[in-house]
């Protein structure tokens, strides 16, 4: 202890430089909001090209079954798509809706870091504005299932609003009677395999085994599929009933995503905002 004390005593200037130093950044960060604006915005480039870098490792020792992912992907959509081009994490996907306009262009990108432990699960991808990502693109994964939607952007980067968050909230139907219900997460069980759709009326007949897909609306074209029912719960005296879905898309092997570019999203969010609330 007396030689500690004696190395503290003799290096004094240094320690106190670096306490004051440390205070006059925080200071200067929480009193002015361009330099914290600054420094956020390097931070999170900093981290992102770090995970991306650890991420690398991690791509290489499952390049086998991404590879083999890819292919099955590959060959679905071109039975399934009207037009499409080769599927590549720097190439761009076409699809022609049934009208052949080209409607939803996909965009794939990496996965550089994912949660799927918290409440808000936050996905940073390898894609940003430089790419003409926007907030609130809807996202896929490229097998089946819903992935979420844009939160943030920056040049080259861009977070998601993971499925599995509270505030996620997607249009769905049943694939059999088209009928119309909400997507959530979360609601008592954080099982990232697992979700629940609300507001199915209760007059519908529904069984285990019943697929859920995508409504069309929000961004997702209409008919992506979501999961299948595991559960179904009717409250006494209510009218609607609550399924508990099992997700085909997997969350903790995610490894590549495709952003949704919809070329009308633009019109019908004026169309929209234009029309007036009748309730």
């Amino acid at each position: 202890m007396r030689n500690l004390w004696i190395f503290i005593n003799r290096y004094n200037a240094f320690f106190y430089f670096i306490i004051f130093f440390t205070v006059g950044i925080v200071l200067t960060l929480k009193n002015n909001v361009f330099q914290r604006s600054v420094t956020l915005n390097s931070t999170n480039e900093v981290v992102g090209s770090a995970y991306e870098r650890l991420n690398v490792l991690k791509r290489y020792l499952n390049l086998g079954q991404v590879n083999d992912s890819l292919a099955v992907e590959n060959a679905k959509l071109k039975t399934e798509l009207i037009s499409l081009k080769n599927i590549d994490s720097n190439k761009t996907i076409v699809v022609k809706d049934t009208v052949n306009q080209q409607q939803y262009t996909l965009l794939s990108a990496k996965v550089i870091k994912n949660s799927i432990t918290q409440r808000n699960n936050i996905i940073t991808i390898n894609r940003g504005s430089d790419d003409g990502i926007v907030k609130d693109m809807a996202v896929i994964s490229p097998n089946n299932g819903v992935v979420g939607f844009i939160l943030n952007v920056s040049p080259h980067l861009a977070t998601i609003r993971s499925l599995l968050h509270k505030e996620t909230l997607i249009s769905v139907n049943l694939k059999k009677n088209n009928a119309f219900g909400s997507l959530v997460w979360g609601d008592g069980n954080f099982d990232f395999r697992k979700a629940y759709v609300k507001e199915i009326p209760n007059h519908f007949k529904v069984n285990v085994g019943d697929t859920i897909v995508t409504s069309g609306a929000g961004g997702f074209p209409k008919g992506i599929q979501v999961g299948k029912v595991s559960k179904t719960q009717i409250s006494t005296g209510d009218s609607f009933m609550t399924l508990e879905i099992n997700l085909f898309n997997d969350f903790s092997t995610l490894q590549y995503v495709y952003i949704i570019k919809n070329r009308l999203a633009e019109e019908q969010k004026t169309l929209e905002t234009q029309t007036p609330n009748e309730q």
